[in-house]
């Protein structure tokens, strides 16, 4: 059996960071995962090939040379995904589909041959069971949370890791808390489960061994969900990154609560980390209470930020406007939040409502669906009645990203997160960065009109009173130029 596994394209998004992947010399910001984890679930016998649409292009000698393609996509990439189902169909060849947008819209893709949702650890043998004798089902679901520390480890033969700015690996599911419109409780229930310390270890060995070095991605939802448990497996990893010379830097999503807990801060430190991507969603402590994001509620949402700053983590933000306790102050409250926090990557959509939510149902049951998600956060527009109005809440949308991705308020930024970051990641220098840099240098120290003046008083600025810090104020300054052409589009 010949198996095509394939991740359809991304749209220019946010995180899609397509506009300074050419400075490192990259195709795609992370690799597909999920389609790495669920190849060595698949009978050992069959021959495996991944093509990642945002790296390679997709031709019908691919499709052609399989006899059956697996296909996992998020909600972000439904355009490129219904239009590989459709060459895929027209090529006579059986589709298995998996996913979040699959989870999410299942309803939407009568030409797939066999849905397989929930966690692939439950539903996938029982597909792979029934396809090798011959009666197959459409619709493979289960609600059980399966044990990951069975999980296999990925299958990194399958890429060629110079495509990629940074791999990605998973530590844990769920997450403790129950915000309204998160789909994330809906996919992976709220009792974290996370892998063994032995398994983690093996994985970042098998990075190791497979010749990776530099960044890396553990892409839980909420990597701090059990305390306990991530403290226990940091201490084996700091053991391991001294053993062999620091060859990761992490970064990964937590919830605010990190910022109360210095201990894990430390060992999260001692162990490389230096960034961290936290919802904090909204400074509106009305709002907060009504999406039931109560961790945020009960913060000082600026002091946490530059705590988590002075403990030598670089924070980026998620931030909504739309919530239906939102008034048209919210904009210029937002935008004075960003700039007074010195959140440099400041990710800010429009509330929108997925299916299986607690948002959902609350606004289906009132009549204010009015579509499907995009999945993108950036695009302008929100798939729910919103009671500030939408030609308001789109107007003020446009006005806070406009105004927070100014260059001089993006600079300022910057600076501000920096008189409170206090850097200790132990930098691994490759080719790509020394590559990144120089083109920094050249494209916007010396060709950006607009801009060059700005560049160098921050480099200059940096070199003179926090040279440790000088990496991240580059890379930051890099991604300002992926947001600003994402920002245009609007």
């Amino acid at each position: 059996m010949n198996v095509l596994l394939l991740y359809p394209k991304y749209p220019d998004t946010f995180w899609s960071f397509k506009h300074v992947l050419n400075f490192v010399r990259s195709k795609a910001a992370y690799p597909p995962l999920g389609l790495l984890t669920i190849a060595p679930m698949l009978p050992e016998k069959w021959n495996k090939k991944l093509i990642d649409m945002n790296v390679t292009e997709l031709k019908d000698k691919d499709i052609l040379d399989a006899d059956i393609v697996f296909i996992s996509a998020m909600i972000v990439q439904k355009e490129s995904t219904l239009a590989v189902i459709e060459r895929c169909k027209q090529l006579n060849r059986k589709v298995v589909a998996g996913g979040p947008l699959f989870m999410s819209y299942r309803d939407k893709f009568e030409h797939v041959d066999h849905l397989i949702l929930g966690e692939a650890e439950v539903t996938l043998p029982l597909f792979l069971k029934d396809l090798e004798e011959g009666n197959a089902k459409r619709l493979y679901d289960s609600k059980e949370r399966p044990d990951i520390s069975k999980t296999p480890l990925p299958m990194w033969s399958l890429i060629r890791q110079k495509d990629y700015a940074m791999l990605s690996v998973q530590y844990s599911r769920g997450c403790p808390f129950d915000c309204e419109f998160c789909d994330i409780v809906v996919m992976n229930g709220r009792t974290p489960r996370a892998k063994t310390n032995e398994q983690m270890i093996s994985e970042f060995q098998s990075l190791y061994d497979a010749g990776w070095r530099g960044h890396v991605f553990i892409v839980d939802d909420n990597f701090i969900g059990n305390k306990s448990n991530v403290m226990k497996m940091l201490t084996e990893l700091i053991e391991w990154q001294k053993k062999n010379r620091y060859p990761f830097s992490f970064v990964t999503q937590v919830s605010i609560d990190l910022a109360e807990n210095p201990d894990l801060m430390k060992t999260m430190r001692e162990a490389n980390f230096y960034q961290v991507f936290v919802g904090i969603e909204t400074p509106n402590a009305d709002s907060l209470q009504e999406c039931g994001k109560k961790q945020n509620a009960r913060a000082d949402l600026t002091q946490a930020i530059k705590t988590i700053n002075n403990n030598g983590m670089q924070v980026t933000g998620g931030f909504i406007v739309g919530f239906d306790s939102d008034t048209k102050e919210i904009f210029d409250t937002q935008i004075n939040f960003i700039q007074k926090s010195g959140v440099v990557v400041a990710m800010v959509g429009m509330l929108g409502a997925v299916p299986g939510t607690r948002l959902w149902e609350r606004l289906k049951k009132d009549n204010r669906i009015l579509n499907d998600s995009s999945g993108d956060n950036l695009d302008g527009e929100s798939n729910i009645v919103p009671l500030l109005g939408m030609d308001e809440l789109k107007a003020g949308y446009r006005r806070i990203l406009s105004e927070i991705y100014s260059k001089k308020n993006y600079y300022k930024r910057i600076s501000t997160s920096m008189k409170n970051y206090k850097p200790t990641v132990i930098p691994r220098f490759k080719f790509t960065d020394i590559h990144a840099i120089a083109k920094a240098f050249w494209k916007i120290g010396i060709f950006s009109k607009g801009e060059r003046v700005l560049f160098w008083k921050m480099i200059l600025k940096t070199s003179f009173t926090k040279t440790r810090a000088l990496p991240e104020v580059i890379t930051s300054i890099v991604f300002g130029f992926h947001f600003d052409a994402v920002v245009k589009k609007l």
